[in-house]
């Protein structure tokens, strides 16, 4: 093989008329930074004053989210070359339904946890419906902030990076790309926490495991419905409903007061329930949930071929076609 040839095939794989893994990885770091910095830049030309209190976090989350969307359907056409919504957005019927279900779960598991928690005496409520200024426009944008949040973060991390992951791995076999997949994906998701207010060691490696928790109904059914659901109302039931920090973050909205009284370890503590026992036990229960629910709709639990399998993009026109399963990315 000539050295030309040679270095072509180490950046550019044939089979899928796209560039490796590696360069993927880092052209889209490179995306994400330049559209961020543009947007801070454009801010700062503009002299836009940024509000304070749920105004701000709901805008912060909604610009994220814009950020986000535009950045993967960049990457998906001219890096990725796939169609936007093989990131698991075949949005139809089924993907609502799961997508219902997703949203009761969360919601359901985090008045599970508080109800645990405050049989224990762990958790005091100590208040209704309190907020900083206004409740109602306070509450309107915290729901805002968490739907963006919900939306943005599993786009990112299931949609985009997960499923490279996968895919460039998949000459290893397919449970192996996916486990690895899903590994490198949920400590990125963990480490991306590990910053946040009063977290700690614990509180990482929960919010690790939690990615395992949100990725397994992306794993099982190809779709980002179940963990786009989850990952909403897990947030702002346990912020906005329950009245707890979510990842550290104190909300500003929120119908039941709680003041968080048992060992951090168990409670949360100032983390939020993320950060100690009762947030794993809620997760764990969410893996089986999500498990029977996918058994019960399809028959088995199996990996769905599309988070190997890319619909890439082959023609000017926008035209598909699944990349080879055994090729190396």
């Amino acid at each position: 093989m000539r050295p030309l040839s040679r270095a072509r095939t180490v950046v550019w794989n044939d089979d899928e008329r796209r560039l490796r893994l590696p360069i993927r990885l880092v052209l889209t770091v490179v995306v994400f930074g330049l559209l961020a910095g543009a947007t801070m830049l454009g801010i700062g030309a503009l002299g836009v004053s940024l509000p304070e209190g749920a105004t701000a976090l709901a805008l912060t989350g909604l610009g994220s989210l814009a950020i986000v969307t535009v950045g993967c359907a960049v990457v998906a056409r001219t890096i990725d070359r796939r169609r936007f919504d093989d990131y698991g957005l075949r949005i139809d019927r089924e993907w609502w339904i799961d997508c219902g279900f997703g949203l009761a779960l969360g919601a359901l598991l985090q008045a599970a946890i508080f109800l645990v928690g405050w049989a224990a005496g762990w958790y005091v409520p100590s208040g209704t419906f309190v907020s900083t200024g206004g409740f109602a426009g306070a509450f309107a944008g915290v729901l805002a902030l968490f739907l963006a949040v919900g939306i943005y973060e599993e786009l990112l991390i299931r949609g985009w990076l997960l499923s490279n992951l996968a895919e460039g791995l998949r000459f290893a076999g397919d449970r192996l790309a996916v486990g690895v997949a899903v590994a490198v994906s949920s400590g990125v998701f963990g480490v991306l926490h590990a910053t946040n207010p009063n977290a700690t060691a614990l509180s990482t490696a929960i919010i690790g495991l939690a990615g395992v928790f949100l990725a397994l109904g992306y794993v099982l059914t190809g779709e980002l419905a179940i963990p786009i659901g989850i990952h909403v109302t897990w947030n702002f039931a346990q912020g906005a409903v329950f009245g707890f920090s979510v990842s550290g973050i104190s909300i500003p909205a929120t119908v039941i007061e709680t003041q968080v009284v048992g060992p951090a370890v168990l409670s949360g503590g100032r983390f939020g329930p993320e950060g100690g026992v009762l947030g794993l036990c809620g997760i764990l229960v969410g893996c089986v949930a999500i498990a029977w629910w996918v058994d019960r709709r399809t028959g088995g639990l199996r990996i769905h071929p599309s988070v190997l399998a890319p619909d890439t993009v082959t023609d000017a026109s926008g035209s598909g076609t699944d990349a080879d399963p055994n090729a190396e990315a």
